[in-house]
């Protein structure tokens, strides 16, 4: 088994009523729902909920050149990124294929990054190997995990009391919390989300005091529902080796939620990146489906989707929402219409309109070639 993969499971599953997720998914360890997970979606919508995410890989990079060096060999622009400060991130390939995707945060000297337990330690791996003379040392965190807390009811005088700080940070910001760890506002995946990066000393420790003040536990079935209503894509999960940033919607900045930058210096797979902007098209395009509820079977992550038998695209996430219904996240070729009669693995399915990106913009690339050839 690679080393990548954490195999020991998390404390929290002894929390009453705790399912664990079975042993493939990429969330093992962690607890899938608390008996019902539609409840707990709402929960996490309308009021308040807690998600173990302690599955998470955590690295830290220290040393004064940790984010100018990070900022070269990444597609985040994070070479200015302040203290208390956070950031999505990529490593792409020479092709501008997606190899990682992270979160960063920058506080009093060190850069945090959680990952993907699947991945984490080849991005561990890959980053040591790219130092060289660097004043920069990544090194693994196994010390730290990772909670979530959902919904508006997190914004109440009694958790802000809980968490022992004054106010929450703004989106992508993060403040430091009594006893080690910190906490950090995210735009995702839902309008209300908050990571806490604690001590895996103390987690059931925060995790009592969130219950405590009124946080429902919830799974990674809730988390993973509200991630799929935002379209927000999952490394591995809604990404092949094949996926660039383009398809799944990572492009932006920090200010536009995005993880790569189109205007910094080189990094790797910065070529494809630009080409695409500037002139091209996307292949494919995240879509949202709805699947038919009443098919007696669900397909499951890269499963084909296909259109009168010829495969158009791949199924990511497959979740049951409790106001949809079955839903998945798929990449599907950017030709196929809205209205197209699809199927995901064997499962009738159908494209949310609303989700269809648009690629009717004037590229800068193309302005520049026609105004050349003189239109």
């Amino acid at each position: 088994m690679s080393e990548s993969v954490r195999t020991t499971s998390s404390p929290l599953l002894t929390t009453a009523g705790a399912v664990p997720n079975p042993d493939d998914s990429p969330d093992a360890g962690v607890a899938w729902h608390y008996g019902d997970p539609l409840r707990e979606q709402r929960t996490a919508e309308r009021a308040v909920a807690v998600v173990d995410r302690s599955n998470r890989f955590v690295l830290s990079i220290s040393g004064e050149e940790r984010l100018s060096w990070l900022h070269t060999i990444s597609s985040q622009h994070v070479a200015n990124l302040g203290d208390g400060h956070s950031a999505e991130n990529l490593s792409l390939d020479l092709n501008g294929r997606i190899e990682h995707h992270f979160v960063q945060t920058d506080l009093d000297g060190v850069t945090w990054i959680d990952t993907e337990a699947t991945s984490g330690a080849d991005l561990l791996t890959f980053l040591q190997k790219m130092v060289f003379w660097a004043k920069a040392e990544p090194k693994p965190a196994p010390d730290m995990a990772v909670l979530t807390l959902l919904g508006p009811d997190a914004r109440r005088p009694r958790f802000l009391e809980a968490l022992g700080i004054a106010e929450l940070p703004g989106t992508y910001e993060a403040t430091a919390l009594p006893g080690g760890g910190f906490l950090r506002t995210m735009p995702w995946p839902g309008e209300h989300a908050w990571d806490l990066v604690v001590p895996r000393d103390r987690l059931a420790h925060w995790w009592q005091i969130l219950t405590d003040a009124g946080a429902a536990p919830a799974g990674t079935w809730a988390f993973d529902a509200l991630r799929v209503t935002a379209l927000r894509p999952r490394l591995g999960v809604d990404t092949d080796d094949r996926t660039i940033p383009h398809e799944v919607g990572w492009i932006g900045g920090v200010a536009e939620e995005g993880a790569v930058h189109l205007d910094k210096g080189c990094y790797r797979g910065q070529e494809t990146v630009a080409r695409v902007h500037n002139l091209g098209k996307p292949p494919r395009h995240l879509v949202l489906l709805h699947l038919d509820g009443s098919a007696d079977t669900r397909p499951a992550p890269g499963d084909a989707v296909t259109a009168g038998g010829r495969a158009v695209g791949r199924v990511g996430t497959v979740v049951d929402h409790h106001e949809l219904g079955p839903i998945a996240l798929a990449l599907v070729k950017r030709a196929v219409p809205a209205d197209a009669t699809l199927e995901a693995g064997t499962t009738p399915a159908a494209i949310d309109a609303d989700s269809m990106p648009r690629h009717d913009e004037y590229q800068p690339g193309r302005a520049a070639v026609d105004r050349l050839r003189g239109r």
